[in-house]
């Protein structure tokens, strides 16, 4: 930096007295320094030179320098150092359960069963596996993978792994044997920590897994495998903890593979932290709050509510198996504010058993993603349970959450059939997930109809780093600068996105663009209807036609041609099924996910799953 070549300094320098030029010269540059210089080593040239020509002008302007450059007393304007911009922390989730240790170290934090531990007892086990795992030789940048339910060692892992440096790998358990193979090679994973019901499905393939150095058992115990509790027995609870960078690898975390092999979305501290932060600002949670798991913590690792319920000092209620008696239990026995559900979870409460379902303790608030719900069950859940829906939207590659459906004021208004078809929609965007646009093939965006299809694409903080070890797919997904979600949605004129469809489950039937999203939200409206899914068939006249998939509540019965007749009633006709298929079970994945590709593979592929 020179003075003849800044402004703020050589203004009006001519037209001062000798020593008052002096002085001007001196606070301008005070003031070009504070805004300008990361350390003070950079005034030594401009000093030296200008040194020879001041050295008889040793005023009290001088001294002040001085003092200033020494970090006087009193001196309040002195220009930031290395020093102090070592004041600010990397953007982390693991500094919420630092806070929660400091602030509500005695306040309960987790239940598992007969298991209750407080934020102090749940730090120092973790703290405790760090320790083991630096003794395991897990350094940092190294991968932990995670096999288990929805249990008090899983979710310690979300905080022991990555304080250590090393990153997380949370697996799917309900995949099968190969998966597991495949998940532990490609992420190169040193470590992998299973619960009991997977012990023996690893085994099984243990040899294939070339990178896995150590098998640890959560719970339970087999020859070969160490022990997670005679572990953290033994460990001191001491560890060296890294210096993190908020762009680091946190976690990586596998999409479904419903049509291929699961790719590995790359999140960072930076993207967990800030998904953490926007869904609290949006969505609050307090020391009160009690939230039952249930959703599974391995998906996007549990949308960060592995981290937010912490952040908050709120309570972790662990669930390991969902069905609807044993929510209805949990929900009033350990008095449940909160929880997380995809729609067929939803579907699932609002369709058990009657006396349980009666019995709920209401108010409950349900934040649902996952797939769109149909704005019947959001109705059920809310008129008939008094629970509170709201819909986020996001995907793994998002950390998930790019766009919340908040309420608004003048949704007061509106009566309870109108509020739910508003909260069937995915929104907007979140204070701090970042840009988030519905465009056509040009990356122009769509208007404001409510009709015009484009596609979601997103850029912010929330934003994966990539997918690991695939260059390609991380570059196709980013294309134009934006990423691309293969959600295929609608704009409202108040601004709310609305997905219609993914962009591949788009039916195109003699011409006309069918969402397979409204024609399923209007079937769910049939009393006898639990789920459904309408996928596109080959149709010789029509090119394809809607097929829908139906799942009968237990006791009710139908027929293809009462169904038309329902639909004809409901919806435009060319948007009517064509055919009608009734079946026990939709196929889905582990999160909730119908699988498509399976229903379209002909009624032979269709089996209980």
């Amino acid at each position: 930096m020179y003075v003849g070549s800044n402004p703020t300094l050589s203004a009006s320098y001519d037209d001062a007295p000798a020593r008052g030029r002096f002085r001007v010269w001196l606070r301008r540059l005070f003031t070009s320094l504070w805004w300008q210089l990361a350390d003070l080593k950079s005034l030594s040239a401009e000093m030296t030179a200008f040194s020879r020509a001041t050295l008889a002008l040793r005023a009290p302007a001088v001294r002040s320098l001085e003092r200033a450059v020494a970090g006087a007393p009193g001196q309040n304007h002195c220009p930031p150092t290395t020093a102090t911009r070592r004041m600010e922390t990397p953007l982390t989730p693991l500094d919420f359960l630092r806070r929660a240790r400091k602030l509500h170290g005695s306040r309960e934090a987790v239940i598992d069963g007969d298991l209750r531990l407080t934020y102090e007892a749940f730090g120092q086990r973790c703290d405790r596996w760090s320790s083991a795992l630096a003794k395991l030789g897990v350094k940092q940048g190294d991968r932990v993978a995670t096999l288990a339910p929805n249990t008090h060692q899983h979710l310690e892992q979300y905080y022991a792994v990555p304080q250590h440096g090393a990153v997380i790998v949370p697996m799917n358990y309900r995949l099968v044997a190969d998966d597991f193979v495949y998940l532990a090679n490609h992420s190169g994973s040193k470590v992998l920590c299973a619960h009991a019901d997977y012990l023996d499905t690893v085994d099984k393939v243990r040899d294939e897994m070339t990178t896995v150095e150590h098998f640890v058992a959560l719970e339970g115990g087999k020859p070969g495998w160490l022990d997670y509790e005679q572990l953290l027995a033994a460990s001191d609870g001491v560890f060296e903890r890294p210096s993190i960078a908020e762009g680091e690898l946190l976690s990586i975390n596998y999409t479904s593979g419903t049509t291929s092999r699961p790719k590995g979305v790359m999140i960072t501290h930076r993207n967990a932290w800030v998904n953490a932060i926007g869904t609290l600002a949006h969505l609050p949670m307090t020391p009160a709050d009690r939230f039952l798991w249930t959703l599974p913590m391995f998906h996007a690792n549990g949308w960060t509510y592995t981290w937010i319920v912490t952040a908050a000092a709120a309570l972790h209620v662990c669930l390991r198996q969902v069905d609807a008696t044993t929510v209805y239990r949990l929900v009033n026995q350990e008095r449940i504010t909160m929880l997380c559900a995809a729609p067929t979870v939803l579907i699932a409460i609002a369709s058990g058993p009657e006396d349980g379902r009666m019995a709920l303790r209401r108010g409950v608030r349900v934040v649902t993603a996952g797939a769109p719900p149909a704005a019947a069950t959001i109705e059920r859940m809310e008129g008939e349970l008094g629970w509170t829906i709201t819909q986020v939207y996001g995907l793994t590659e998002t950390a998930p959450f790019i766009s919340i459906c908040a309420p608004l004021p003048e949704h007061d208004a509106l009566d309870p059939v109108a509020r739910a078809q508003i909260k069937a929609r995915q929104g907007g965007e979140l204070m701090t997930s970042g840009d988030l646009r519905v465009v056509d093939e040009q990356m122009r965006d769509v208007p404001r109809d409510g009709a015009t299809l484009g596609e979601i694409v997103a850029r912010g903080n929330v934003v994966m780093k990539g997918y690991y070890d695939d260059p390609d797919a991380t570059e196709k997904a980013f294309r134009g600068g934006y990423f691309h979600t293969g959600d295929a949605a609608v704009v409202h004129p108040d601004g709310y996105v609305e997905i219609r469809d993914r962009y591949k489950d788009v039916i195109i039937s003699g011409g006309e663009n069918i969402s397979s999203i409204e024609v399923e939200g209007a079937l769910l409206r049939h009393p006898a209807i639990l789920e459904v899914a309408v996928v596109g068939m080959p149709h010789e006249r029509w090119g394809e036609s809607p097929h829908a998939f139906v799942v009968l509540r237990p006791g009710q019965s139908s027929t293809a041609a009462e169904m038309r007749e329902f639909a004809r009633g409901v919806l435009a006709h060319f948007k009517v099924p064509s055919a009608f298929t009734f079946v026990q079970e939709l196929p889905k994945t582990a999160t909730g996910k119908i699988q498509k590709f399976v229903l379209r593979g002909g009624k032979a592929a269709i089996a209980k799953q």
